[in-house]
């Protein structure tokens, strides 16, 4: 059996030189670290920013980038754009809705950002979209749940 890794979401490491330079990588799941590589930053009005470079391997068998994939990639997104509220407390995505909208190809720059649109005390209703060129691709509301976690 393996042995539980602690929770929590890891700190944002900054990208200094290539494609991604100003950009970070937050976070220390490991099925997106599987899925990913993904890119986060916060924009000079404070505005969280989330990116990804379709590769072929997000590609479903019609070659656009699979739907799971994208939607693995909102709820990245989702809790990066909620990060500072949460405050590092560990939260699960109670309910998420997705509309597809557009399609990404192999080497696709993907753009996510997002808004809360209400805070509570334990559930967080926030809502985003994913964009290719400026174009929408995925539109995307959820419930973020603050957890006490599992023992």
């Amino acid at each position: 059996m393996q042995a539980r890794r602690e929770p929590g979401y890891g700190p944002m490491t900054p990208i200094a030189e290539g494609e991604w330079a100003g950009w970070s990588q937050w976070g220390a799941d490991p099925f997106e670290a599987l899925t990913g590589p993904y890119y986060c930053r916060y924009d000079a009005d404070g505005r969280a920013r989330t990116a990804l470079r379709a590769e072929d391997r997000h590609m479903n068998g019609g070659g656009f980038m699979h739907g799971g994939a994208l939607m693995t990639f909102a709820d990245y997104t989702l809790f990066f754009v909620c990060k500072a509220t949460l405050d590092d407390a560990p939260a699960v995505t109670a309910t998420y809705n997705c509309e597809f909208v557009g399609a990404v190809t192999a080497g696709d720059l993907v753009e996510g950002a997002g808004e809360i649109v209400k805070a509570g005390r334990s559930m967080i209703f926030a809502r985003g979209t994913l964009s290719v060129a400026g174009e929408p691709v995925v539109t995307f509301s959820a419930v973020v749940k603050r957890s006490g976690g599992r023992p």
